[in-house]
C-alpha cells in the first residue's frame, strides 16, 4: 500500500490553526480515507489540539507533518493488497517545534478554558507521545483506521511508557469520547 506523507511549515501564529485545519481536511480528500467518515474529523481535531499547542506554547514556528494510507484500487481479490489494507491502515500526525520542553498533560478544572488539548489527544489517538527532534521536540499521534477502541483512561489517569532519549508513549483509547459530538470549524 501507498503512504502519502505530506508536510505544512506553521507560523507561530493563532490563525494557523484554521490553516492547518484547511490543509489537512484538503490531503484527506486525496487519501484512501472518505472526508465524510468519523476518522476525517477526529484527525482534524488532533490537527487543531496539536497545532494549538505548538503555537501557544512555544511562540515559535512548527512543522505538521501527516502520514495518509494512498488511495489503492479494490481489485475484489480479498488479496491484503487494495481496500483490505486501505481499511486497517494506521494515519500518523506530528507536530515538530523548537522548544525543547516536552509536553505535560494537565488536568483542568471545570472551568478553565485551557488544558484540555492533551486529554483529547489521549482520548482520540490510539497511541501519542513525543521526541527530541533536533532543539526542539516532536509530538506525534497515530490512529487506526480500522480501531475499536476499549475502556479509555485520559492523560490524567494514565503514565506514560518512557522510551530512550527522553521520549514518551501514550496509549489512548475513545471509548468515553465515542457519543461526543463535536464540529471542527
Amino acid at each position: 500500500m501507498q503512504v502519502l506523507q505530506v508536510q505544512l511549515e506553521i507560523r507561530p501564529d493563532p490563525s494557523e490553526v484554521a490553516r492547518a485545519r484547511r490543509w489537512v481536511r484538503s490531503r484527506i480528500a486525496g487519501s484512501a480515507i472518505r472526508v465524510d467518515e468519523p476518522l476525517a474529523e477526529t484527525l482534524i481535531l488532533l490537527v487543531s489540539e496539536l497545532v494549538t499547542n505548538a503555537v501557544v506554547h512555544t511562540g515559535s514556528p512548527a512543522v505538521l507533518r501527516l502520514c495518509l494510507p494512498g488511495a489503492a484500487p479494490d481489485t475484489g481479490a480479498g488479496d491484503g493488497t487494495s481496500a483490505e489494507v486501505a481499511e486497517a491502515a494506521t494515519v500518523r500526525l506530528e507536530v515538530a517545534d523548537t522548544s525543547a520542553r516536552p509536553p505535560r498533560p494537565r488536568c483542568a478544572d471545570g472551568d478553565e478554558t485551557g488544558g484540555r488539548g492533551l486529554a483529547l489527544v489521549d482520548g482520540l489517538a490510539d497511541r501519542w507521545g513525543w521526541s527530541p527532534e533536533g532543539a526542539g521536540k516532536r509530538i506525534w499521534c497515530e490512529v487506526d483506521r480500522s480501531s475499536t477502541h476499549g475502556t479509555a483512561t485520559t492523560a490524567c489517569e494514565t503514565a506514560p511508557t518512557t522510551c530512550e532519549g527522553g521520549t514518551a508513549a501514550y496509549r489512548g483509547g475513545a471509548t468515553s469520547y465515542e457519543d461526543l459530538a463535536y464540529e471542527a470549524v
